[in-house]
């Protein structure tokens, strides 16, 4: 079977009212303890596959779960042991999961790592103590379970405190679930949480806080996909990104690798709204305010730290005069941001946008065209825009300068997303020619940010006006360095044109 389920972190106000709205009803609770098995190398968790014994009530039941391709679905097999004694331990066996296709993965990830299957010797690694207060509801024509957790998850002296809701489909339609959780989220203030208690365990046995920084990979697609085939697809690649990141910053994480990946990641969502637009028609416009918000908040500490780091070192290796960089107190924190309503309310939306539409049996669905005409078009434009600016950058306003970079970032996007249509090896050369104007665009742009900055900031500190004229200096040869790069994009060959035969 294939698990959907979310899972909420609740702040401490909110703590005992989410306990008591689960509990209302027929509901019940139950401790639920639990034991992680990994081998000793971690050949599972390398495949992000999980393997527990948990013994819930008087019942142990040996569970396999293992990633899908949506950022939010699992595979799951759950097997019931027979009953044993209140003092045995059982141990896990492989074969429990045998013909499902959670077992193949798991079997398959024991291979990949030189392990045999049958006689794999496997290790407890962790473990959960959590009392549960579950109840069922029916919401549309779905049935919702609700699970409010709260307990620990140790690893030998380690612990981590556990409270948290999970809202899982137990059968009927993902969007009236989706729905209902949007309702509670809403009510209390709930922030979406990707790092389930196994990943939490893994943690502490390593000794480790926060996850690594999730970074963007191409999406799957079909040979000859429709529209909504291939937004769907570029949409949960970017979720696969945005949302770990975001759990991880939501969490308190000071990485500045964090807030930068997902920046990148809502850059790359952006790309996909709006370059896709033709083939999602349900793409709301309401989604755009609440990204740009967000992306620019998460940016405000990367350009002070950008300025204090890189740029204010430059100056003074110059000549110029120190400069202090006070810190601001209208920076918002980044796990503010992300925890705040309105992104948490995009990202809740953009979930129920990545799953496949629902068919009914009274509807009627006309198939939609192949993309790859439309996505031919779309890249052809942004190639067209950039080389023809870029034949005369030197000459456009610092406005229209931005812009090109920002066409060049869409490009790069664009590309990287649909290159599996058209030849990756055809592809990778091309995005490989837009690098040296990604980074000349990149530093020019950098510079007129700090410029705008060093101007601002001279109205406290006379000695900025330094920074401002030796940078303004030099951005008209920066300017030619970036024409230069974009002349080398001019003459690339496109990897989308139809191949002559």
């Amino acid at each position: 079977m294939t698990e959907f389920e979310l899972k909420f972190q609740i702040d401490p106000p909110h703590q005992a009212t989410v306990e008591a709205a689960v509990a209302r009803g027929r509901s019940y609770r139950t401790r639920l303890r639990a034991r992680y098995f990994d081998t000793a190398d971690g050949a599972l968790a390398a495949q992000r596959i999980v393997l527990r014994l948990r013994k819930e009530g008087g019942t142990w039941v040996q569970t396999a779960k293992a990633p899908t391709d949506g950022p939010l679905q699992r595979h799951e097999h759950n097997f019931e042991l027979p009953p044993m004694g209140a003092r045995e331990l059982p141990l896990p066996r492989i074969d429990r999961h045998d013909d499902t296709p959670v077992g193949e993965l798991v079997a398959k990830a024991l291979r990949q790592a030189g392990h045999d299957p049958a006689t794999v010797e496997l290790v407890p690694l962790y473990g959960t103590d959590v009392w549960r207060t579950t109840r069922e509801m029916r919401t549309g024509d779905a049935l919702i379970e609700l699970a409010f957790d709260r307990g620990e998850v140790r690893a030998g002296e380690h612990a981590h405190a556990l409270c948290e809701l999970e809202i899982e489909l137990k059968h009927g339609s993902p969007q009236s679930m989706l729905e209902l959780a949007q309702r509670w989220r809403n009510r209390y203030a709930l922030w979406l949480d990707t790092v389930s208690k196994s990943a939490r365990g893994e943690r502490l046995a390593k000794g480790i806080q926060h996850g690594p920084p999730t970074k963007a990979v191409q999406p799957s697609l079909e040979s000859d996909p429709s529209g909504p085939e291939v937004f769907r697809a570029v949409l949960n690649t970017c979720l696969a990104q945005i949302l770990p990141n975001a759990s991880e910053v939501a969490a308190g994480s000071q990485d500045a690798e964090h807030v930068h990946q997902l920046r990148v990641g809502i850059r790359r969502l952006r790309t996909a709204l709006r370059e896709m637009a033709d083939f999602a028609p349900d793409i709301d416009s309401a989604w755009e305010a609440p990204l740009v918000g967000a992306f620019r908040a998460l940016g405000l500490q990367r350009d002070r730290e950008h300025l204090r780091q890189t740029v204010q070192p430059q100056i003074e290796a110059a000549g110029g005069p120190p400069v202090a960089w006070p810190d601001v107190a209208h920076i918002p924190k980044p796990a503010d941001v992300v925890r705040g309503a309105d992104f948490q309310t995009v990202l809740m939306d953009l979930i129920a946008a990545s799953l496949p539409p629902e068919v009914t049996d009274d509807a009627t669905t006309e198939e939609a065209p192949p993309a790859r005409k439309r996505l031919r078009e779309r890249l052809a434009k942004l190639h067209r825009q950039i080389a023809r600016d870029g034949r005369r950058f030197e000459e456009l306003e610092p406005v229209a300068q931005h812009r090109v970079r920002k066409r060049l970032k869409r490009l790069r996007y664009l590309g990287e997303f649909v290159a599996p249509l058209f030849g990756r090896r055809e592809a990778r050369h091309y995005l490989k020619d837009l690098e040296p104007a990604q980074d000349a665009l990149g530093k020019h742009n950098d510079d007129a940010v700090a410029i705008a900055a060093y101007r601002e900031h001279a109205a406290q500190d006379g000695r900025a006006w330094f920074a401002v004229g030796w940078l303004s200096a030099r951005q008209p040869a920066d300017a030619v360095e970036c024409r230069k790069a974009l002349d080398r994009i001019a003459e690339a060959r496109p990897f989308w044109k139809k191949k002559k035969t």
